[in-house]
């Protein structure tokens, strides 16, 4: 039943919300039209579900003579007694003086100025609400929303619901006030028409609100305390069936899902543990090889996400999980989306086991047709143990003889329609180790990954020193560059980074080139030796000078972001990331773990002009107040949201109503610990309170893609 639960869909709503919305009174059929261009709104259901994203207290006002001490929306309550026309060149506007007693402010209003006299008129007395701007020693309000008093004061509770438009919503008259005016003809049809989704007993223990109280509440509340209920209700049943389908997913996978049994440990494993290991395991390493250890010899398919900071040794990890299937006999591949990086976990690989008859080999799109025969007949044989490579590894012509375990690394990168084809190379799934270094919030990780088991390696090696990052401006260039010079003198390597973003890439290029002035006319031959590396190079050049880099040939490598992933030289101790505002707070710290490899101090320099917005101070200043990655995932979630920080692949597949996942992090583990303690109840819903579940997740699962899991 619960496989035919996730792949059926028996679309069943009651008559009323599937009604087409240009039904609505004060719709029809052009209006319709542009609410489901627009908002996505086809049918009742739609519109009670187009929730508002905030409320603005009708019972609360501010003076004129406070404007300069608030900040944001103000609501004010006076009289106009002015009204003027101003032209300046072809620009009109139409100004209105506006007294409360206090003081005066100007309204404004560049279109509908014929509308808007009329409406002044009779209006002797009205509400204006909206958000001040100061020019000069005036201060003005541009497009206020007004109303009468009296229509004011019969509002019941004081609270107005706000809802998101745009400007062809607003053409049509759905500005906030013409949603609201529409839900409004919505609501008293609701009666008794909302069906029940959630069982008595958690309504009971969380003391929720019915549904049809909480919707009815979120669009026109009684009062501050119902308005927060509502739209906890409402969000707790969002979140609520999104991580029961997470869960239901993964216990598919783990119940019904064999997997290759790999439960020996032998001589490959324990000669490299015992004999070639580079550094005694951190305690987190061990716990997460002992988790990967009983998923893949229990005889079920494993899928498992590994989060670990730049430099924690989730490579090291990965190849002993590796040597695990090779001494099953099995083989293993490790997937990387750059062949920088593919090639940079060949190298490693192969460095790890050079004293081991183990063959490893790497398959990129640079590799030559001959090589590619050879590689897929020995893959094929059972001769190759480990095959390193990109997207090359998913060609059809790729057979494996035995492969017992795929390793994803940076698997954000992949789709999900490429990272399935792995799951065809054996008769029996791989087992699946998905790797990230990009550090995800606990909210994240249990919505974009629910339905994986999640390990993390939250210790750093020994000896490693906490890099010190700085922010500094021009003017501080020549004191950078003494200290460059004396970080070189003492044996170092250093990185100096320019932006890359495709909508300025010439720009980008030229500030890149020009740098790379800079830096050789400062630091000139044959003193010193300087490297640079972009994506407009030849992939043979560019690792020709990643190579001169890494051998220490040159002291500094001027590079774009392409060294973002898979550069490892321990003997690099600065990293200076030129114009650093423009680059994500997840990119800025990627960007730092290239340097405090080594057991000497490293330093990591963010370069800024002198003008910076204040998400830009807030990433600068998290960069040099912590090392911690999930620290800075955290602040990074609440400045960019869940989609930016995933990447763009995934950033439309939460399509989540009202929860914000930044800020509802309880909501979210309450909504977990509910939904799995459901399942373990009754894991089929085959329990008579449990029928309304199963009939809400047919309803859902229809548009909901599965974008976690790779098969």
């Amino acid at each position: 039943m619960l496989c035919n639960l996730i792949s059926e869909f028996l679309y069943s709503m009651n008559d009323l919300l599937s009604t087409p919305i240009e039904y609505l009174k004060g719709v029809g059929p052009q209006r319709g039209a542009i609410l489901r261009k627009e908002a996505g709104i086809y049918t009742f259901g739609d519109l009670l579900h187009y929730f508002p994203f905030r409320y603005v207290d009708k019972t609360s006002f501010q003076k004129i003579a406070d404007i300069p001490k608030t900040d944001g929306f103000v609501q004010l309550k006076g009289k106009v007694v002015s009204l003027r026309e101003v032209a300046t060149g072809r620009i009109k506007r139409l100004e209105a003086k506006f007294e409360d007693g206090s003081g005066s402010i100007d309204l404004v209003w560049f279109k509908g100025a014929k509308w808007i006299k009329s409406k002044l008129q009779n209006l002797p007395e009205l509400i204006v609400y909206g958000k001040p701007k100061q020019f000069g020693p005036k201060w003005n309000i541009a497009h206020p929303e007004m109303e009468a008093v009296s229509s004011m004061q019969e509002q019941a509770g004081g609270l107005q619901a706000v809802y998101h438009s745009g400007e062809k919503l607003q053409a049509l008259g759905f500005t906030s006030r013409g949603f609201e005016n529409i839900v409004s003809q919505l609501l008293p049809q609701l009666k008794n028409q909302i069906e029940e989704t959630l069982p008595p007993d958690i309504l009971g223990d969380l003391n929720l609100l019915s549904k049809e109280k909480a919707l009815l509440e979120i669009h026109a509340p009684q009062n501050n305390e119902l308005a927060k209920r509502a739209q906890f209700r409402l969000k707790f049943e969002e979140l609520f069936f999104l991580q029961l389908e997470l869960l239901m997913r993964k216990q598919i996978t783990q119940k019904k899902l064999k997997g290759v049994k790999l439960t020996r440990v032998g001589e490959y494993f324990n000669d490299f543990y015992n004999n070639h290991l580079p550094y005694e395991l951190t305690g987190a390493q061990k716990k997460v090889i002992k988790e990967i250890r009983v998923d893949i010899a229990s005889g079920m398919h494993m899928n498992r996400l590994l989060q670990g900071d730049v430099g924690s040794g989730k490579t090291l990890v990965a190849l002993m999980v590796m040597l695990i299937a090779v001494d099953n006999g099995y083989q293993a591949c490790i997937m990387a989306p750059t062949e920088i990086l593919a090639t940079q976990h060949y190298n490693t690989i192969c460095e790890f086991l050079k004293n081991m008859d183990i063959k490893v080999e790497l398959l990129t799109g640079s590799t030559k047709q001959s090589k590619r025969k050879i590689l897929h007949e020995q893959l094929k044989s059972g001769e190759i143990n480990i095959l390193c490579g990109t997207h090359a590894l998913l060609e059809k012509v790729v057979e494996y003889k035995d492969l017992g375990i795929a390793i994803i690394d940076e698997q954000h990168r992949f789709g999900v329609a490429q990272r399935s084809r792995l799951w065809t190379k054996n008769d029996l799934p791989p087992h699946v180790l998905v790797m990230t270094a990009t550090p995800i919030p606990r909210t994240l990780a249990l919505t974009f990954y629910g339905d994986l088991d999640i390990s993390v390696i939250d210790e750093m090696p020994p000896g490693r020193k906490a890099i010190q990052t700085w922010h500094k401006t021009e003017s501080s260039r020549l004191k950078i560059f003494q200290f460059l010079e004396n970080e070189i003198a003492k044996g170092r390597q250093v990185y100096i980074v320019y932006p890359l973003i495709q909508e300025s890439e010439k720009m980008d290029y030229q500030n890149l080139m020009d740098g790379y002035d800079s830096i050789t006319r400062r630091f000139p031959l044959p003193k010193y030796r300087v490297s640079i590396v972009h994506g407009q190079l030849k992939p043979e050049v560019k690792e020709y000078e990643m190579q001169q880099f890494v051998k220490g040939i040159t002291n500094i490598m001027v590079a774009t972001t392409v060294i973002e992933v898979g550069v490892n030289v321990p003997n690099a101790s600065v990293m200076v990331i030129e114009s650093a505002e423009r680059f994500g707070l997840s990119q800025l710290h990627q960007l730092r773990g290239r340097v405090g490899r080594g057991a000497d101090q490293s330093y990591c320099i963010l370069m800024t002009g002198y003008k910076l917005g204040q998400d830009a101070k807030a990433r600068l200043e998290t960069m040099c107040e912590t090392n911690d990655g999930f620290k800075i995932a955290e602040v990074d979630l609440r400045l960019r949201g869940p989609g930016d920080i995933m990447g763009t692949q995934q950033s439309g597949l939460l399509n989540l109503r009202l929860s914000d996942l930044s800020r509802d992090a309880q909501i979210v583990q309450l909504a977990r610990d509910k939904a799995r303690d459901l399942i373990d109840r009754d894991p089929k819903f085959e329990m008579k309170e449990h029928q309304n579940i199963a009939n809400e997740l047919r309803k859902i699962l229809k548009s909901k893609p599965n974008w976690s899991r790779i098969s």
